[in-house]
């Protein structure tokens, strides 16, 4: 399972989702991606309506306070795409931090919910919302593995050390530490500002960094306006080879370790 996360906005988490789902799809893995964002930005972009899904997200949560034992297969919807499923988000996701914040043992919430589809997938993917909360905390802790996009700009650079301090949080309290890999998105050789901050990516990260910065790619957004993924539009889009370097550096699903779930909770407390 993995987790493409950063507690900053608008660099390219949805996006690198989409895409990965796509490649990975298109090789004939089964992929059931998981939108955690309360925006639902990747629910939309499969043509779903968050405002109008009776079931989602939310409803593992809901399900949570409640003796009510909801069929996970209920909340899965089928994309038009082969191999590619979703549990979509919905706007009440919004309010799980003020509901939750004074129960215990909510960080586990998904891990346990999907762990009868597992199996049927090849891989899971979770988009997460850009921000430190219970959303955040349970998708860090039911993945085996990370990426961070990171905009090849100043400001987003010191995002990525806001997610990392979020990162260590977890790993105190895993059983084992969550591997990440960080991804330079946005980038433009012909811009200084962007070749600065990749620069200094390579000297601060160097053993981390994606083999391959995404480059400001027009056809990404051409790919968000038709709702499919760009892989399957154009495979060979400029941005492409930056996310297929980026699946040679990640691990396959046999090659990770079996791990026992460790109880964490929405402030990322060992429970």
């Amino acid at each position: 399972m993995l987790a493409i996360a950063n507690q900053k906005g608008g660099v390219g988490k949805t996006t690198t989702t989409v895409t990965l789902a796509g490649l990975l799809a298109s090789s004939g893995q089964r992929i059931l991606l998981v939108d955690t964002d309360p925006q639902g930005s990747l629910t939309s972009y499969f043509g779903f309506e968050p405002e109008q899904l009776r079931y989602s997200v939310y409803s593992f949560f809901e399900e949570s306070q409640s003796r009510i034992k909801l069929p996970v297969q209920q909340v899965v919807q089928k994309t038009r795409f082969d191999n590619i499923d979703l549990l979509p988000a919905v706007p009440a996701m919004a309010t799980l931090d003020r509901q939750l914040i004074n129960r215990p043992g909510m960080g586990l919430v998904l891990s346990q919910a999907i762990s009868p589809l597992v199996r049927s997938y090849d891989r899971v993917l979770f988009d997460c919302a850009p921000a430190l909360g219970v959303l955040l905390i349970n998708a860090l802790g039911a993945s085996r593995e990370l990426v961070i996009p990171v905009q090849t700009e100043h400001l987003a650079i010191k995002g990525l050390e806001r997610m990392l301090k979020t990162l260590a949080m977890v790993n105190r309290v895993r059983k084992q530490p969550l591997p990440y890999v960080v991804l330079p998105t946005f980038y433009d050789s012909k811009i200084w500002a962007c070749v600065e901050a990749l620069q200094s990516l390579q000297q601060r990260h160097a053993d981390r960094l994606a083999p391959k910065p995404v480059p400001f790619d027009p056809q990404l957004k051409e790919a968000s306006r038709k709702n499919t993924p760009l892989s399957l539009l154009n495979s060979d889009a400029d941005s492409i080879d930056a996310y297929k370097a980026l699946l040679t550096v990640l691990q396959r699903p046999e090659d990770l370790p079996a791990t026992r779930p460790t109880r964490i909770s929405n402030n990322g407390q060992r429970q």
